[in-house]
């Protein structure tokens, strides 16, 4: 006998059954919006797996595509590795989780969140959130903060909570929110250039609405939930880590710690670790025994100590590991054009993170194609990819593709620069940007954005604005009122930081939001100073390094890059266009050398080399959808030789005759001694005769100039 729960969500009904299916997993719920159905189960292995310090949470987002009547394509036929839309509701999902389990387990956890039904204006991934925070705290797994996520859209001026897909199709703002009763725990966004104070005012309606549903978990929970299990606690041993602290001290911590240089923090931190245990191996080994493996506890108290004197010497002292004042940004630079031959390129530094990014233009055809659960969304032209090989830290490893990660910052750095980019009809290319991550000491992402801007400006995309992201890291002590937060981490102050805060955007407004959490949340306060402290950093590096690299898009394209036009013509032009077995389009492509698309919209693109084929290809089109005006001057291919003349074809499968006496201004004894079959001319249009017979001159089509010298010459 399963049991039924029900509120109302933003005018739609939101239920969650329990006990109907899934009855293994610890814990198990069936949430359905509208008519959109997700399961979410969350399983925990029953002891901790052995030899790590991390908590190895995993989550998944699994998309059915039956939830939306379709078949999967390619030979297999069934759901293959996860979409990039998947992979990111995961992100979503696991970020604000993770901070709410206890910091010591080291139990498996998995949350699965299998989409089984889509109703297009009820998204599914909000709902999966919900399913996932529902699922934890109705189980037994050590879980026991209520939280809720929410969509917030931006319409016609007005904040609309979980918009429908029609309004998601022209909102300015696509914002996720997650939040507990007290705090808010993840913030996720895409805006068109948003101004701060209405995205808080959306974020402030994100917290209330979730406030509902965490109340209605509560409830669930009070009825459903399970006796939490006992889990075994992984702390470091208090006298261990007061031996090792004492010998070490906090002076010399600090000193060690207080370096420019990644490379000479951990070449000091190498030092003091060798020192500690050659001095304590001893002792070490009286406290946890001789079968104790003494460099990996020993690293794990190292490791401690140099996070709380991070963290102290920035919150009391207000001094950083590398000596910068709180607001201070390391040292930036900017380079255009440093890759020959590629379409547009730039080089973005700030500190140790370095970034490459480069541009390429090619056809909307080449774009990417998209086969989700989201029915409205066939595919994108603008596509941006972020990769982080080891070499960047200093790692000896291989490739493996990307991960995650790679996935999730490619992503954001696609969101920022998106509402910037020209619309189809400005700017009919498919533009795909790829960062290379060099060098990596925090903040790679932001780096990515700036380094993407100026490679499409050097491009010659003729981008809206620039757009720049930056990053604030927070450092919490022990009231909600005592924090600090500190603009542009590097790694150090990430790692051992309560925040990655990502913000990107214009002088106008914000384009993108990313904040990573790890602590139980943050208060209103803290968000409203991160967007000050961002707001400040993005105008500095917009004006002093990004426009002093490049002030404006170029007007040119690349020599190297392709040139592409567009045209329209009457959808019922199209089949003429494309021929019989694609025999017309064909002919046309191997004459000009061009890529020709075209689109159901009669919609038509053009790429080639030079603007001469281009043209040339655009008059055979028009040559074909247009009928023929006397007057009209046309380019086209000798076909046929006759005694009398010789026919024309101006576009395939339409031809004329140019007669003998229209050959030449000069007397011509034999049409082959003038022309020949494949010759490619200009030729006027001068007569549509009774029968609808076209008749051609190409001595009337050539420049006056001409004209005038050859008379000259016959006279």
């Amino acid at each position: 006998m399963f049991r039924t729960y029900s509120m109302d969500l933003a005018g739609r009904t939101l239920t969650a059954e329990i006990g109907r299916v899934a009855e293994q997993a610890n814990g198990a719920v069936v949430l359905r919006y509208g008519e959109t159905t997700v399961l979410v189960t969350a399983t925990a292995s029953e002891k901790p797996r052995p030899g790590i310090d991390f908590f190895p949470l995993s989550v998944d987002y699994e998309e059915r595509l039956y939830s939306v009547g379709k078949i999967p394509g390619g030979f297999i036929k069934r759901e293959g590795r996860p979409s990039e839309k998947a992979v990111l509701t995961s992100r979503c999902i696991d970020r604000p989780l993770r901070p709410l389990f206890p910091k010591d387990y080291r139990n498996d956890v998995a949350i699965v969140a299998t989409v089984m039904s889509v109703d297009q204006d009820c998204a599914p991934e909000v709902i999966a959130m919900i399913g996932a925070s529902l699922a934890l705290n109705i189980s037994d797994i050590p879980f026991t903060d209520p939280l809720s996520s929410v969509s917030i859209g931006y319409c016609d001026g007005q904040l609309i909570v979980n918009p429908t897909a029609e309004q998601r199709e022209t909102s300015k703002l696509s914002l996720t929110v997650s939040s507990k009763e007290d705090k808010v725990m993840m913030i996720e966004a895409g805006a068109d250039e948003i101004p701060d104070a209405l995205m808080m005012e959306a974020i402030h309606l994100a917290f209330d609405t979730n406030l509902e549903v965490v109340k209605f978990i509560k409830e669930i929970v009070a009825k459903e939930g399970k006796e939490k299990a006992v889990y075994e606690e992984h702390v470091i041993n208090q006298e261990a880590y007061d031996l090792v602290t004492g010998y070490i001290t906090d002076a010399k911590m600090e000193d060690a710690v207080f370096a420019e240089l990644k490379q000479d923090r951990d070449a000091k931190l190498r030092v003091i670790t060798e020192e500690a245990m050659e001095a304590l191996g001893e002792k070490l080994a009286g406290i946890y025994g001789e079968d104790a493996n003494l460099d990996e506890l020993l690293g794990e108290i190292i490791y401690k100590f140099e996070k709380m004197t991070v963290r102290r010497m920035i919150l009391r002292d207000h001094k950083r590991p590398d000596g910068r004042g709180l607001e201070e940004i390391r040292t930036l630079s900017a380079e255009i054009d440093v890759l020959p031959r590629v379409h547009g390129s730039a080089l973005f530094s700030r500190g140790q993170t370095q970034c490459l990014t480069v541009t390429t233009l090619g056809m909307i055809s080449e774009g990417q194609r998209l086969d989700g659960l989201d029915t409205n969304e066939t595919g994108k032209r603008y596509i941006h990819h972020y990769n982080f090989p080891g070499y960047s830290v200093g790692e000896a490893k291989t490739s493996r593709g990307a991960g995650r990660r790679e996935i999730g910052h490619g992503a954001l750095g696609e969101r920022a620069l998106l509402p910037v980019i020209p619309s189809e009809a400005e700017f009919p290319y498919a533009i795909r940007m790829v960062s290379d991550i060099l060098s990596s000491n925090g903040s790679t992402s932001q780096a990515s954005i700036c380094g993407s801007t100026l490679s499409l400006m050097a491009a010659g995309v003729p981008i809206k604005r620039p757009v720049a992201g930056i990053s604030v890291g927070l450092v919490t002590g022990d009231s909600d009122d005592d924090f600090v937060e500190i603009t542009d981490i590097q790694g150090v102050e990430d790692f051992f930081g309560d925040m990655d805060f990502k913000v990107a955007g214009t002088s106008e407004g914000i384009t993108a939001i990313q904040m990573d959490m790890k602590i139980k949340g943050l208060t209103f306060a803290m968000i409203e100073q991160a967007f000050v402290q961002t707001g400040r950093a993005r105008e500095y590096i917009l004006n002093e390094v990004m426009l002093k690299a490049i002030a404006e898009p170029r007007k040119e394209l690349s020599a190297y890059a392709p040139k592409i036009a567009s045209m329209q013509i009457d959808i019922e032009k199209i089949a003429e266009v494309i021929g019989a077995r694609g025999k017309v389009i064909k002919k046309i492509i191997e004459e000009t050398n061009c890529a020709i698309d075209t689109e159901d919209d009669g919609t038509i693109f053009i790429k080639g080399m030079n603007a001469a084929d281009i043209q040339r290809a655009i008059d055979m089109i028009n040559a074909i959808v247009k009928d023929p005006i006397p007057g009209t001057v046309y380019t086209g291919a000798i076909t046929r030789l006759m005694t009398f003349g010789a026919f024309f074809e101006l576009a395939p499968g339409k031809e004329g005759l140019i007669h003998i006496s229209k050959i030449s201004n000069k007397r011509v004894e034999k049409v082959e001694d003038v022309l020949a079959v494949g010759d490619i001319v200009t030729a006027k249009l001068v007569e549509i005769d009774k029968q609808g017979r076209l008749n051609f001159s190409i001595k009337d089509a050539l420049p006056q100039e001409e004209k005038a010298k050859d008379e000259k010459h016959n006279h």
